[in-house]
């Protein structure tokens, strides 16, 4: 993972690849998926047996980080 301050500094960067910019998710966008308790809860001694409890509120997250670009779409797009 890269984080960079704007999307001109990407653009700058020599790894940067045209038409890779649907990839690319704000930190506020990042730091929600991983604030929720799918990810803040896997040290706990029942993770496993109650991530499912979870697994939902995850896939929400994920889906309106893909209504800001297909790129992140659960599901093929075309």
């Amino acid at each position: 993972m890269n984080l960079f301050r704007s999307e001109e500094h990407i653009r700058n960067w020599k790894g940067y690849r045209p038409g890779t910019e649907g990839g690319i998710v704000a930190l506020k966008d990042l730091a929600a998926l991983f604030s929720l308790d799918f990810m803040r809860r896997r040290l706990d001694t029942d993770y496993v047996s109650r991530s499912g409890e979870h697994v939902n509120g995850f896939l929400s997250a994920v889906a309106k980080v893909a209504k800001k670009s297909p790129f992140w779409a659960l599901e093929p797009q075309g």
